[in-house]
């Protein structure tokens, strides 16, 4: 019998938790993972101003006959940056991550005698330590754990997510309900150079030797394939959530973070306004129905918070806030 999921409720402005089961329970967090992995890739790419658009080639290792692959990636297929953190955050696929992992692995700073892979995972956790993610444990990209098995709690996750949706790159993925990504396929055929006669050879049709040799024929560009991908995430859109990711796996269960926003209050205190933003922040860890929990507690969540505004906004003990 699996154990009783654990969840946060949170304000995602000042990392106060209105509400929490088990927060600091260590569970594993399936794909939950990848919002850590997304957040190193695009911290590297901002600070090393490294353009969305730069190709990465899918690595053998990655595509595995145990691995499901839904979008159908081969080995040598390139893919963009933009396009891979696409399927990661929103199809929530395996390959996507490790593409990236073992692409960005060597860029990053860390132990040379690693492989790619335990580079990325290295700046993984070190991520985690400087948000306070005290009981967390990343050992892959992708928050698989049939073999090994990393972990994290509800109250960490709510911290790396505070960190990610404050980053508008990072938010711009996990809002997309669907995206159309492009696939340069590896080996695309070029067109047989035996249709085309060769620069000063003859042939049975040659031209007379003065004249001059026809152009090379251009190079066909490498085939391109189109894959449309779908959020996994069923709350998209409803009860102004606009993120964040799903999850499962059998030793998981169905996890899933979500996040969601309401105008600003604006109140005026003597000669000035503040303005209060609204943003909650949910996550559920070993559900049973994590999209009906995590709406149940969005919707208890914003009663709570009023209640806590109207209260002062009092904060609790720093241990047990984001």
């Amino acid at each position: 019998m699996r154990a009783q999921g654990t969840y946060v409720v949170a304000d995602a402005t000042s990392g106060h938790v209105l509400e929490g089961r088990g927060q600091r329970d260590k569970r594993q967090v399936a794909s939950l993972t990848k919002i850590a992995t997304a957040l190193v890739v695009l911290d590297w790419c901002d600070m090393r101003k490294v353009n969305l658009g730069e190709l990465v080639a899918i690595p053998a290792q990655a595509v595995r006959a145990d691995s499901t692959n839904p979008i159908g990636f081969q080995p040598g297929d390139r893919v963009s940056v933009r396009d891979l953190i696409f399927c990661m955050m929103l199809q929530s696929d395996n390959i996507a991550a490790e593409a990236l992992a073992i692409h960005f692995g060597p860029q990053l700073p860390g132990d040379p005698s690693l492989t790619p892979m335990q580079r990325f995972v290295q700046q993984m956790n070190a991520l985690a330590r400087s948000l306070r993610m005290d009981r967390t444990l990343f050992l892959n990209p992708n928050g698989i754990d049939n073999v090994e098995q990393p972990y994290s709690t509800a109250l960490d996750m709510a911290r790396l997510t505070k960190a990610a949706i404050s980053k508008g790159s990072f938010r711009f993925f996990v809002t997309q309900k669907e995206r159309r990504i492009s696939i340069v396929r590896a080996g695309a055929a070029s067109p047989s150079p035996a249709n085309y006669p060769v620069p000063g050879q003859p042939s049975s049709t040659a031209a007379p030797a003065a004249a001059a040799p026809p152009p090379a024929p251009p190079q066909a560009p490498p085939a391109t394939t189109e894959y449309l991908l779908r959020n996994t995430n069923e709350l998209l859109g409803r009860n102004e959530i606009d993120g964040v990711k799903t999850g499962q796996t059998n030793r998981a269960g169905g996890c899933l973070v979500i996040s969601a926003t309401k105008p600003p209050i604006a109140k005026q205190i003597g000669k000035e306004t503040q303005v209060w933003p609204r943003r909650l922040i949910v996550v559920v860890l070993g559900s049973p129905d994590r999209f009906n929990e995590a709406l149940g507690l969005l919707q208890r969540g914003w009663t709570e918070f009023d209640q806590w505004s109207a209260e002062g906004r009092k904060m609790g003990d720093i241990k047990s806030e984001l």
